[in-house]
């Protein structure tokens, strides 16, 4: 009952959040070269963002030119026709604005952060690198070792990121989920110049791109400034779609990573689900809540409470393809490979067998309630909401349906998808442990 409580505590208490933003007040228009922009209005403070998100990401890649997407998020900054190298960032700052980048799977999303009075210096600086970009051979040397120093050491200090990468290449036999985001050592170090031109010329084009602006602007205004500064960039043939098509798995696959320095074993369960934008999409997000997100959760309750592991979690993909789902946790001291798997995959089934309390249920409804209602109570979260919802699930208003995808799951759903997805054919079991038991 008093899970019931909140929720309408919840409910009531950010009323105004939910007021404060609904998709009449949202203003798009697409520019004659196809680039799609989306505009809302928030004067709350005399403040703005931008966000470009280009369909871009390591699906896009192929063997021998893994990695480029990430590497155009480090090229976009380091030089363009009117702005030199490194002048992106100095003339953003000197009119007292910020940015920064990243890249995933399926996108590459550049934001910029500034006092709305400087929004025609942030059009100029964003159409410039769109249209003029300076793919210079010494910047791409640099900006390589700056790569390979990234891949190196990011795997060398995350035993989970290392032992996640390894899990994705068996998981995933054709789709390009396969490879990392930053790409594979040996194509980062051959690229060539005309690989990274080919790549740019392909998928930086207008037509591939939404911008969302949110912030103390005039939707007219940045109309005018849009057309002005971006609407003679040439849109391009879209770039060719990704084709290949994850064959069924039909049984369960698994890796061992030896890595010398580990001092605990790190154990990942990978599960087969579906892309962002499908029906299961809400219920396999509480799921993913329910096993492994606080202290209340299954996999902490089976397994951190009972000194069979330090740390439990779960995650997500969350692209335009079928994707996986992470079960993960890290054995506390004298706990074997082989009991964590055993102790973690008891946890998982127990759910999928016996299913979800009501009470359960809505604890993990309230706070994802909670945390929609708290990322649009600031304009970084508008935007960075409003162009996910665009981009991966096909359109800005699907955001507004978010509270009743929530609120309308029951007990009997979250078990369902449970036993849909959590099966051991649809499993990839990967242990990282300093030698192999």
């Amino acid at each position: 009952m008093k899970w019931k409580v909140l929720a309408a505590s919840i409910m009531l208490g950010l009323s105004s959040a939910a007021h404060a933003l609904s998709a009449g007040e949202v203003h798009t228009f697409t520019l004659a070269n196809g680039m799609k922009f989306i505009v809302l209005e928030s004067h709350t403070i005399p403040n703005a963002n931008m966000y470009t998100f280009w369909k871009v990401g390591s699906r896009n890649e192929a063997p021998g030119i893994t990695g480029l997407s990430h590497f155009f998020e480090h090229m976009m900054f380091n030089g363009s026709k009117n702005f030199g190298p490194k002048a992106f960032d100095r003339t953003m700052e000197a009119k007292g604005g910020s940015n920064n980048a990243y890249t995933s799977n399926d996108l590459t999303v550049y934001q910029d952060w500034f006092p709305a009075s400087s929004l025609e210096t942030i059009f100029t600086l964003e159409s410039d690198r769109i249209a003029h970009l300076n793919i210079d051979p010494k910047m791409v040397a640099s900006e390589r070792g700056v790569v390979l120093s990234e891949r190196s050491t990011g795997l060398e200090n995350s035993n989970m990121r290392m032992l996640q990468e390894e899990i994705n290449g068996v998981a995933f036999r054709a789709h390009p989920y396969s490879w990392s985001v930053i790409g594979n050592e040996s194509d980062i170090k051959a690229w060539t110049q005309e690989d990274l031109q080919r790549y740019f010329t392909t998928y930086y084009a207008p037509n591939n791109a939404v911008a969302v602006i949110v912030g103390d602007v005039k939707a007219d205004a940045v109309k005018k400034l849009a057309t002005r500064y971006f609407g003679a960039i040439p849109a391009r043939a879209l770039p060719p779609a990704v084709r290949t098509v994850e064959p069924e798995q039909k049984g369960e696959r698994r890796v061992f990573v030896a890595k010398e320095s580990a001092t605990s074993a790190n154990l990942v369960l990978a599960y087969k689900i579906p892309q962002a934008n499908h029906a299961d999409y809400y219920a396999l997000e509480v799921l993913q809540s329910l096993l492994g997100e606080g202290k209340t959760s299954r996999l902490y309750r089976a397994l951190v409470e009972q000194q069979l592991a330090t740390q439990v979690g779960a995650s997500s993909m969350e692209g335009f393809d079928p994707g996986l789902l992470y079960v993960s946790a890290v054995a506390a001291a004298n706990v074997t490979p082989a009991q964590l798997e055993q102790a973690t995959l008891a946890a998982v089934n127990e759910l999928v067998q016996n299913g979800v309390t009501a009470e359960e249920l809505q604890k993990v409804k309230n706070q994802k309630l909670l945390n929609y209602y708290r990322a649009l109570e600031t304009i970084n979260g508008k935007a960075q909401q409003l162009g996910n919802y665009e981009v991966l699930f096909g359109d800005y208003k699907k955001l507004f349906d978010v509270p009743a995808a929530y609120q309308n799951l029951t007990p009997a759903d979250i078990q369902t998808v449970a036993a849909r997805y959590l099966k051991k054919s649809q499993r990839t079991v990967g242990v990282l442990a300093a030698r192999e038991d």
